[in-house]
């Protein structure tokens, strides 16, 4: 008998597909006392872990000198939503790498997607 037969992960929707190194910015809902409110954290996917309950990914960003690390399931109810602000040219599936790197040597290159190649060839040629 597998847990899936019993449970089924109910993943959120409003999180879009990620990978390793790539820039997001999450929305999470924080309670405090009788309050509620939105607060953003944006940081760079360091690994993704996908498993019967749904999975969870690891977000890392360095504030005020000091890496923070966030690891947040899929299934959470507590995501508002999930923006991916630029997508990451990584090599590998876990960039755990990364917390030891500081400033520029953390930076990874951009994707390049084919609509955004185009649109900076032809920019280019009219600029002739």
């Amino acid at each position: 008998m597998d847990i899936r037969e019993l449970v089924k992960p109910n993943v959120n929707e409003s999180i879009p597909q990620l990978s390793p190194g790539d820039t997001v910015r999450v929305s999470l809902r924080v309670r405090e006392g009788d309050r509620e409110r939105i607060q953003n954290f944006q940081g760079m996917v360091i690994r993704i872990r996908r498993g019967v309950d749904g999975g969870r990914f690891t977000l890392r960003r360095v504030a005020y000198g000091v890496g923070v690390e966030y690891t947040l399931p899929y299934q959470s109810p507590l995501i508002e939503k999930v923006e991916v602000l630029r997508r990451g040219k990584a090599r590998r599936a876990k960039l755990y790498y990364m917390r030891n790197l500081s400033a520029k040597r953390a930076r990874l290159k951009e994707k390049r997607s084919p609509a955004r190649v185009a649109s900076a060839e032809a920019t280019s040629e009219e600029g002739e």
